[in-house]
């Protein structure tokens, strides 16, 4: 496991959750999937819900829906409702450096021995269709190079990702 600063953690998150493949049959198999998603999740739409508790708690304590408004009453509120906005800002936050802490960590040994056979199988179809195909087209070329760039000692989660998405493209 490398030395990361937080961004560097952030980052790595962010490239772990870009790169899981949103195939719900993966849940059955791998017990990351539900924390990706809830990861993903989290990302989306929670710095839309700080928002949304902030103006709501500013709104709601100023009194105007009671047709009683006060700025000095919201103004009293704000303390309270940026702690709860910053609250709600920080989970995204939160999610995107544990999952850069996950795909850093490496894989257990029965992940890592299924990672290899995994690698392995799709290395050697990777062979036999380019001796079929006897040329090398851009995507044929590309995988390859996706999967020269592939760990093959001591895999990490992001390693995982990477052949997930090998094996499973998002179709968008």
């Amino acid at each position: 496991m490398m030395k990361l600063s937080v961004v560097q953690l952030i980052k790595l998150g962010q490239k772990y959750l870009s790169l899981w493949p949103e195939k719900p049959e993966l849940r059955n198999y791998f017990e990351e999937y539900q924390g990706v998603q809830s990861a993903r999740f989290v990302c989306r739409y929670f710095p839309a819900l700080a928002l949304f508790t902030v103006i709501m708690q500013l709104y709601l304590t100023s009194g105007y829906h009671l047709g009683q408004g006060s700025v000095s009453h919201a103004i009293d509120a704000l303390p309270q409702a940026l702690v709860y906005g910053l609250f709600l800002l920080s989970l995204p936050i939160q999610a995107l450096v544990f999952s850069g802490v996950k795909a850093d960590k490496l894989l257990s040994p029965s992940l890592a021995s299924w990672y290899h056979s995994r690698l392995a199988k799709i290395k050697q179809q990777g062979n036999q269709s380019d001796a079929k195909q006897g040329d090398y087209s851009s995507t044929t070329g590309d995988n390859n190079n996706a999967l020269a760039n592939l760990a093959t000692y001591k895999p990490r989660y992001i390693d995982l990702a990477q052949l997930l998405q090998l094996t499973y493209p998002n179709a968008k």
